[in-house]
């Protein structure tokens, strides 16, 4: 690099010099003399106009032209910003790459495909797998029992084949100490279980004509004061040595819990008849009181693994085969087994099923095909214990009148169950995002159950262990996108991989007036700024159209398409991408895109152009690149910027040469659009992260790159295209009306092998200082040192680059140190050649 300070080249647009390519590059095209297209200047000499004319003649066509110049010039410096910032001002941000990991993760958890078994709606409390019947409802199951003694052939099974979950000796000291126990617990978890399996150890010794231990009807009396006339032996004596178990249902409306009087009134009166209770409540805010209070403990769940250990050994146990023992435990850790379960912990029921459909496989009553079959269905039979009959209850007579129905509390109601459908659809992302969202859908399901009452809801009665409890949750921290950024956050989660799409598959196929609460919702996360909500909320309404595409395009993904928010149109386009993900609907996909893009309004043409990006919606990148330039070139190229970013996203699949090769041949098309539009994308391309675009998850060529540029990343993964990548970026930077906007997407490039990350940073990030900005500039360094050597193969390449070293040094806000520069320039010109240039600068 020549110490002097080098000046601006002379020239517009040198030409290119035939032959100077290394011989694997393909050639540069034709060289251009002058401007192309609209800036083309004069055919005569300036000095001829001047004398037909006059100088001031010749003056005013220069002037004229330097305007011309200046307006295309400023024309795709305004087409290479973010098209999807338009809402917000000229230059307002959007999060690309945040839009592309929530993408990235709600297809992951909502995985195409996913075969669910389907049940009669009548039928669906029972699984039936071959010759299994096994009762799986325990949503409320202690309130289908009706009072009375629990038969000892029970308890002696109970004995038999309960597990104890965690704790267990603790509960049971308690229980012998205050003779009452409130054991909160989800429903399902086992809690009914551990309270019948404590009741009868600490009865054991007792007598009791009528039952060591008795279930208590709670429709029958008074709840828990009911239970003190029990104890007492109400019509049939007293019951001494007696255990007592009772099942409150909180979650009806209107119902209250038992104060804390109530609760010493009946241990008072157990003691004096030498007996037991155990009242089993939901966790939830209505149980809060009770479980925080002196009788409170949380029951937790037993391990899954004992429990389907134990269910398989009395399957088998008539066998008497332990090697088929070994066999079925194999069976159970086998990859596609799990995945087909999708559960992270099974409950008592579901690990008697899973046993149950183990043993019969082993036993020859099953095929595998069966077997897994068998096991998807579990999670599908989990979501319709969650959502069959919520409602029932609005439509039941109050306590008072009998007439009129109870309406009081549809929110609280609700909220349980707008939470499992939240965390379907934002699964994975923060807590709080899922319970805003929560909110949301638990004031639209309200309304459109009654809607001549205005909904309410306490303000203080949100309990995060308990959403956890009663919608198999569980929370972690994580990285959040805030602002362009990552923090740290508390991110939630379902605690399986099949309940996702078991809950959305629930609540659109079998309760179809939820459809239209649940697709104003999705409306409404369509608006939100923040890309985890928006993104992930598409997804899901993409999923939701596979299972009615006529019901989903007609009432979620037409009408956003045709918004005039970039927001909506572009949730409509993750939405209809995702329909493409499945094979059985990819064909319509593809005719509505395609249609869109040729006869459609600029917003559904716009929208297109959204979902050709990301590869699926045409039958090859080819007709993909076909019908972005249609959208790209058409009406003087108004939705060129939105065409040229999809072109960009295309580069991610691997045919990116086919890409390529389309943007050259668009670069030498006769028609100024088509140019406008190749340089566009070539910009673009020099200008946007891997972690923008990207689909693939980190592993990939591409995906453990996500912080580089995406040119120089596919000049390091792609080294057969550097040739290509390198002609493309020349021609934008000898184009006069591309040229400024594509030295400053070069001068970006350069200065991210000077800093830790790309984009506007700190000075110690600007500077390369600190061993992150080291470790970050040299990660990046291979990609120009493939990149650079290729742009600038000849003099006047290096005289452009060399001014631009010297431009960054004299950048007063940002200078580039010399050995920065120096760093560079020996990247862009090899050592081989630098002793050349000195040996004819000498000669």
């Amino acid at each position: 690099m020549a110490d002097e300070a080098v000046a601006e080249p002379a020239s517009q647009n040198p030409q290119k010099p035939q032959g100077s390519r290394s011989p694997e590059a393909p050639p540069r095209g034709r060289e251009r003399g002058g401007e192309r297209g609209g800036e083309r200047g004069d055919e005569q000499p300036q000095g001829e106009a001047e004398a037909h004319d006059g100088p001031e003649a010749g003056d005013d066509e220069a002037a004229e032209r330097a305007k011309e110049r200046e307006r295309a010039a400023d024309r795709i410096k305004d087409l290479t910003r973010d098209p999807l910032a338009e809402e917000d001002g000229e230059d307002g941000p959007t999060d690309l790459a945040a839009a592309a990991r929530a993408r990235r993760a709600g297809r992951k958890l909502l995985t195409s495909g996913r075969d669910f078994t389907s049940f009669d709606r009548s039928r669906i409390s029972h699984a039936h797998i071959g010759d299994i019947n096994v009762s799986l409802d325990a949503r409320r199951s202690g309130v289908a029992m009706r009072g009375g003694p629990v038969p000892e052939e029970e308890l002696r099974r109970l004995r038999r084949a309960h597990v104890e979950p965690a704790g267990y000796v603790r509960l049971r000291r308690a229980l012998e100490s205050r003779r009452l126990l409130v054991l909160g617990g989800a429903p399902g978890t086992g809690r009914t279980s551990t309270a019948l399996a404590l009741l009868d150890e600490v009865t054991r010794d007792g007598a009791g004509d009528g039952g060591r231990v008795r279930r208590v009807d709670p429709h029958q009396g008074e709840g828990v004061r009911g239970l003190v006339g029990e104890v007492n032996g109400g019509e049939g004596g007293e019951r001494r040595g007696t255990g007592y178990l009772l099942e409150l249902a909180l979650d009806r409306p209107g119902t209250l819990p038992p104060d804390e009087m109530d609760l010493d009134q009946l241990a008072s009166t157990l003691a004096e008849g030498d007996a037991y209770a155990v009242v089993v409540v939901s966790v939830g805010s209505a149980a809060n009181p009770l479980l925080a209070g002196r009788y409170g403990m949380v029951c937790p769940p037993a391990p899954s693994q004992e429990l389907v250990t134990v269910r398989l050994r009395e399957r088998l146990e008539e066998a008497r085969d332990h090697e088929s023992l070994e066999h079925a435990a194999r069976l159970a850790e086998d990859p596609e087994v799990i995945e087909a379960v999708g559960l992270d912990d099974l409950r008592p029921a579901e690990a008697e099923l899973l046993a149950s459909l183990l043993a019969e496989h082993l036993l020859g009553s099953l095929t595998r095909e069966e077997l897994l079959s068998g096991c998807r269905s579990i999670a599908a039979v989990q979501a319709h214990e969650w959502f069959a009959g919520v409602d029932r209850a609005l439509a039941a007579p109050s306590s008072g009148d009998g007439r009129t129905p109870v309406r009081s509390a549809t929110a609280a109601l609700f909220h349980p169950v707008a939470f499992r459908i939240a965390l379907a659809v934002l699964g994975g992302g923060s807590h709080s995002a899922v319970s805003a969202a929560a909110h949301l859908l638990t004031w639209e399901l309200s309304v459109q159950s009654d809607p001549d009452s205005t909904p309410s809801r306490p303000l203080f009665c949100d309990d995060p262990e308990s959403d956890r409890a009663l919608s198999r949750a569980r929370s972690d921290d994580g990285a959040i996108d805030v602002a362009g950024t990552e923090v740290t956050g508390q991110l939630i989660f379902y605690r399986g991989s099949a309940l996702p799409a078991a809950v959305l598959a629930e609540i659109w196929d079998r309760h179809f007036p939820v459809r239209a609460p649940v697709v104003r919702w999705l409306r409404l996360l369509a608006d939100d700024p923040r890309p985890q909500v928006s993104v992930r909320a598409a997804v899901a309404a993409g999923e939701l159209s596979v299972r009615d595409f006529e019901y989903g395009f007609g009432e979620l993904v037409r009408p956003l398409a045709e918004a005039s928010s970039p927001r909506r149109r572009v949730f409509a386009a993750t939405a209809l991408d995702q329909v493409a993900g499945h094979a059985s609907h990819r064909k319509a996909v593809r005719k509505v895109v395609d249609d869109w893009s040729r006869y459609g309004t600029a917003s559904l043409r716009w929208t297109a152009a959204m979902t050709l990006g990301h590869g699926r919606a045409a039958d090859s990148v080819d007709a993909a690149l076909d019908a972005l330039a249609r959208i790209g070139v058409r009406d003087e190229g108004r939705q060129l910027a939105v065409a040229s970013l999809n072109v960009v996203r295309l580069l991610t699949l691997p045919e990116c040469a086919t890409v390529l090769r389309r943007l050259g041949q668009w670069a030498e098309h006769r028609r100024e659009e088509y140019q406008d539009l190749a340089l566009v994308t070539i910009v673009r391309l020099a200008t946007t992260g891997v972690d923008e675009v990207l689909d693939d998850e980190p592993g990939t060529p591409l995906g453990d790159q996500g912080d580089w540029p995406l040119l120089l990343a596919l000049a390091v993964t792609r080294p057969e295209l550097t040739g290509t990548l390198a002609d493309l970026l020349w021609t934008a930077l000898n184009t006069a009306r591309s040229r400024d906007v594509a030295f400053d997407a070069l001068e970006a490039l350069l200065r991210s092998a000077s800093r830790g990350e790309r984009g506007e940073g700190g000075e110690r990030g600007e500077r390369g200082e600190g061993r992150e900005g080291r470790e970050g500039g040299d990660r990046m360094r291979p990609g120009l040192a493939a990149l650079l050597p290729a742009l600038t193969s000849d003099e006047h390449d290096r005289q452009q680059l060399e001014w631009l070293l010297r431009r960054m040094m004299r950048d007063q806000d940002r200078p580039l140190t010399t050995e920065q520069a120096s760093a560079l320039w020996r990247l862009a010109v090899p050592a081989r050649q630098r002793r050349s240039d000195e040996e004819e600068s000498h000669g």
